[in-house]
C-alpha cells in the first residue's frame, strides 16, 4: 500500500513537470553571453583546490533531477518547520554547494535576475564530467527554479541497496530507459562512498549468507577491513572505483569482475538488457561517453520550476 501511495504521488508530481520542450542550447545567447565561461571557470577553480568537487556536483545534479525534476530544489535551505531536500537522509553527505553559490554570485553581477540556479547546476555537472576527462555535451537551458523542497521526498531517490526491478521502476517513472539507467549509473566512476551505503553487502546480507555472494570474496575482505562492525572511524568508506577522480569506464569493468561497491551496481547484471549495456560500456569507453551524454541531456530536461531565484538557497 505504501509503495502504491508513493507511486501515485510520483505520478501527480511528474504530471506537473514539463519535459523541457522549452529548453534551448542558445537560451541565454542574448541575455547572458558569458554564462558557460563563468560556470566552467568556477568549477575549474574549485576542483583545483578540492578534487572531490566534480563527483559532488554530478551527484547533486542527479539528486536534484530525481525529485520534482531539475529545479534546484536540492539547493534550498530548510526554513522554519520545513525540512528541505538537502537535509533528507540520502542528501546529508552532499557537499560543494558553495560552488553553485559562487557561480550564481558572479552571474548576478554580470546579468542580474537572468540565469536560474537549476541551469547553473546542470552546467556545473556537465563541466564536472568534462574536467574529469569525460565527455562534453551542449546543455539545453531555460530551466526555472522550484519553490518547494521537502526532505521526505528524498525517499524517492534510487537507493544503493536497490535490486534491478526497483531500479528499472525508478528510472521508467522518469521516462528513462534501461540504457539510460546503465549509462547514468556510470556516474559512479567518480567519488567516494561511506560504509553505510554498502554495509548491507558485507554484514548480515541475508538468512543464508553473511556476505553478498555476488561480491568478489577478496574485495569483500577488503571492505570488511575498512568498515569493521565495531570501532569504525566516522568517515570510513571506499572510493567508487580505483580511479575515483577520472571519468572513465572502469566502473563497468568492476561490475563484470564482481568488484562494484553497491548492490544497485551489481544488480545491473540481473537483467539481460542492462547486462548487455554493462558489457558494451566495459568494452568501449566511447560507447559509454556517447550514451552518458545523451542520457544526461534526457534526464536534465525534466523541469518543473517557476522562478529564477536571486539566491540559490532561498525562494524569492
Amino acid at each position: 500500500m505504501a509503495a502504491m501511495v508513493t507511486f501515485l504521488n510520483l505520478i501527480v508530481m511528474f504530471s506537473m513537470v514539463s519535459t523541457g520542450k522549452s529548453l534551448s542550447v542558445n537560451y541565454y545567447e542574448k541575455t547572458c553571453h558569458d554564462l558557460e565561461f563563468i560556470v566552467l571557470k568556477t568549477v575549474k577553480d574549485a576542483t583545483a583546490k578540492d578534487k572531490t568537487v566534480p563527483a559532488a556536483l554530478l551527484r547533486m545534479h542527479f539528486h536534484d533531477c530525481f525529485i520534482r525534476g531539475c529545479d534546484a530544489s536540492v539547493l534550498l535551505n530548510s526554513k522554519g518547520n520545513n525540512k528541505a531536500e538537502k537535509d533528507g537522509p540520502p542528501n546529508i553527505s552532499l557537499h560543494a554547494f558553495y560552488v553553485i553559490d559562487k557561480a550564481k554570485k558572479a552571474l548576478e553581477a554580470k546579468c542580474p535576475g537572468v540565469v536560474s540556479c537549476a541551469d547553473i547546476l546542470a552546467l556545473a555537472a556537465r563541466d564536472a564530467v568534462y574536467l574529469s576527462g569525460g565527455p562534453k555535451w551542449d546543455v539545453p537551458k531555460g530551466r526555472k527554479d522550484g519553490r518547494t523542497s521537502k526532505a521526505i521526498e528524498t525517499r524517492q531517490l534510487p537507493a544503493p541497496t536497490f535490486n534491478i526491478s526497483q531500479l528499472q521502476q525508478s528510472f521508467s517513472q522518469r521516462a528513462l530507459s534501461a540504457k539510460d539507467l546503465v549509462a547514468l549509473s556510470g556516474g559512479h566512476t567518480l567519488g567516494f562512498s561511506h560504509c553505510s551505503s554498502f554495509r548491507n553487502r558485507i554484514q548480515n546480507f541475508n538468512a543464508t549468507h553473511d556476505v553478498d555472494p555476488s561480491l568478489n570474496p577478496s574485495f569483500a575482505t577488503k571492505l570488511k577491513s575498512i568498515c569493521p562492525k565495531k570501532n569504525q572511524a566516522k568517515n570510513a568508506g571506499a572510493t567508487m572505483d580505483p580511479s575515483s577522480t577520472a571519468f572513465d569506464n572502469t566502473y563497468y569493468k568492476l561490475i563484470l569482475q564482481q568488484n562494484a561497491l553497491f548492490s544497485s551496481d551489481q544488480a545491473l547484471l540481473d537483467s539481460p538488457k542492462t547486462k548487455y549495456f554493462v558489457s558494451k560500456f566495459a568494452a568501449s569507453q566511447k560507447a559509454f561517453y556517447d550514451a552518458f551524454a545523451k542520457s544526461m541531456i534526457k534526464m536534465s530536461s525534466i523541469n518543473g520550476g517557476q522562478e529564477v531565484r536571486k539566491d540559490c538557497r532561498k525562494i524569492n
